[in-house]
């Protein structure tokens, strides 16, 4: 059903109202800052970017997506931090509401975007018109990305908005009609977008990726609520693009996993599309290094107010897939995804029996490093992480040539390890007063902190990734899987597993696929990517049961529309009709 309006009366109304000249960013891209490069172009452009760094942040949709799967969970923290009213205990039990400002906030920051991207096409369509090469090139990107953005909208709240002007009928439109809107609109530039900008611009290839991620969920897009039905049809197009970028020969593995997410990882030949950040703008952030971390862990001796969140954990039941697959085998001893150990602890100080904060400094259990080669460990954190330590003054300790690395010292929270005892991350994390402690649930350190940030907040220079190389691969593995062709499908998941090839444990080559095992790839391939709850959807497993979430109503496959938006548009009857089951 295809609703339209002509008034801007919504909480979306954000969508008429700004312009490209409410920002002062910039694009980070020599093609645009050059010498004779017209201002409008970059002034168009620019704005549509540089929300994105909004529209992912840890506290907008990244939150959301990770929160509400069984990859990442948030509780109250020792009663005193990251209740926030309520809104992730609610997005990670799918109790959510449509006045949940997690919601709310997302959807706000992602309608915003969008109609940067429809301001910029009417800035632009004129100067292309008149043979503008720049302005064209820059109208297939705004066109890309303002698709982008409606998947993501149809994603999350099973709509799309189709406005091709401020002065036009706006459409809300779902299903098929916007699974075929969405594919029109990135065919329409294919041919004809730039092949080889940076990865924080729109390509070729990421809109090829694009259209192999719309066709692999077009089943979930059509029926959202339903069984979907993987058509021969849909996985030959899934297949069909994944193969134009691998038989591009632009793109690679990046042997060291880490490096995906590292202060350099502009030039990964791996990254297809990401929200570029290099250090240059002040709200490029480290905020998906630092969200989940000890609040007590201090990463960077050489940046006094770098700290963490004690926000996010990740989830026992998700963990417990690790475990699963390795049995026997530790994790960090079998798969160099899961871990990094970088702080590199000398074996004899190691043991802390009877050691704690109170007396390891009187017997020198520490070692020295110098600031600049310092690096926290990665991936999944367990048990007692090592860093910089603060004394009574809240200055650093330093030693000969460097800085003092500690065990963490419990100084967040309220419980009785304050001050007294070692962070010593638990497995357990829930919403129960024992779960819910400055100190539990298993931490992720994908992100590096940027050596680039003056502070360890702001000026980072690791971009987000968003499309990966590695995701072509496991695209085209599930469209072959689903179509029958287990052997091809193994091949690809398999070279997706062996490629991380810099340091041991090299993950093995697994000898057979199905649905689960490549369910179970996914997840330990792209934990932490804000592609989780989309792929629990595709697999069916959305509505399966873990930590602190037992609701199996598929109705909350899409999230509620916010009622901000729905009193806005009550104007116009019938307009935003809200989601089944809020």
């Amino acid at each position: 059903m295809k609703n339209k309006i002509t008034t801007a009366a919504l909480a979306f109304s954000l969508f008429f109202t700004w312009s490209c000249t409410d920002l002062e960013e910039k694009v980070l891209d020599e093609s645009l800052n050059g010498t004779g490069q017209v201002e409008a172009i970059s002034g168009a452009v620019a704005p549509a970017y540089g929300q994105l760094k909004l529209v992912w942040m840890h506290t907008n949709n990244f939150g959301l997506q990770l929160i509400s799967s069984d990859e990442g969970i948030l509780p109250y923290r020792g009663g005193t931090d990251w209740y926030d009213g309520g809104k992730y205990l609610a997005v990670h039990s799918h109790a959510t509401t449509s006045t949940n400002d997690l919601v709310t906030s997302t959807w706000n920051a992602i309608t915003i975007n969008i109609s940067r991207t429809l301001s910029a096409i009417e800035v632009l369509t004129p100067l292309a018109e008149a043979g503008n090469t720049e302005a064209q090139g820059a109208l297939y990107e705004m066109k890309a990305l303002r698709a982008y953005l409606n998947m993501m909208t149809l994603d999350s709240w099973g709509l799309v908005f189709k406005k091709e002007s401020s002065a036009s009928i706006s459409e809300i439109i779902r299903g098929q009609d916007a699974v075929s809107y969405i594919e029109s609109e990135l065919l329409s530039v294919a041919d004809v977008i730039n092949k080889d900008k940076g990865p924080g611009r729109m390509t070729q290839a990421a809109v090829w990726g694009l259209l192999a991620r719309l066709n692999l969920n077009a089943p979930v897009y059509r029926d959202p609520y339903g069984t979907p039905v993987f058509t021969p049809a849909d996985m030959d197009k899934v297949i069909k693009y994944t193969d134009n970028i691998i038989n591009s020969g632009k793109f690679t593995f990046s042997p060291e996993y880490f490096d995906l997410f590292d202060d350099d990882n502009n030039s990964n030949k791996e990254i297809i599309f990401a929200l570029d950040q290099r250090g240059v703008l002040r709200d490029e952030h480290n905020r998906w290094a630092y969200w989940s971390i000890p609040g007590s862990m201090f990463p960077r001796p050489e940046s006094i107010n770098a700290d963490g969140t004690d926000g996010p954990a990740i989830t026992s039941d998700f963990y417990r897939t690790w475990v699963d697959a390795y049995g026997s085998v530790d994790p960090a001893d079998a798969d160099s995804r899961f871990y990094k150990n970088n702080a590199k602890v000398p074996a004899h100080l190691k043991d802390l029996t009877g050691l704690s904060p109170k007396d390891d400094a009187d017997i020198n259990h520490y070692y020295c490093v110098k600031a600049e080669e310092f690096e926290i460990d990665r991936g999944i954190m367990r048990g007692i992480p090592w860093a910089a330590r603060k004394d009574g003054n809240g200055a650093f300790y330093k030693c000969d040539g460097g800085y003092r690395i500690y065990p963490v010292k419990q100084i967040k929270g309220n419980g009785p390890d304050l001050n007294v005892d070692y962070v010593n991350l638990t497995e357990k994390v829930d919403f129960t007063n024992e779960g819910s402690m400055h100190y539990s649930g298993y931490r992720v350190s994908k992100y590096q902190f940027s050596h680039t940030s003056p502070d360890g907040n702001y000026y980072s220079s690791v971009d987000m990734v968003l499309l990966r190389y590695a995701e072509i691969f496991m695209m085209r593995a599930e469209a072959k899987l689903r179509k029958g062709d287990n052997a091809g499908a193994l091949e690809d998941m398999n070279t997706v597993r062996t490629s991380r090839t810099a340091r041991l444990p090299i993950p093995a080559a697994l000898p057979a696929i199905n649905l689960d095992i490549l369910y179970r790839e996914y997840g330990f391939e792209f934990y932490w990517e804000g592609l989780r709850r989309n792929t629990q959807i595709r697999f069916g497993h959305f509505e399966d049961k873990w930590t602190e979430k037992s609701d199996t109503d598929v109705n909350k496959r899409l999230f509620p529309i916010p009622q901000v938006s729905i009193d806005g548009a009550s104007n116009v009857p019938g307009y935003l009709i809200q989601n089944e089951g809020y």
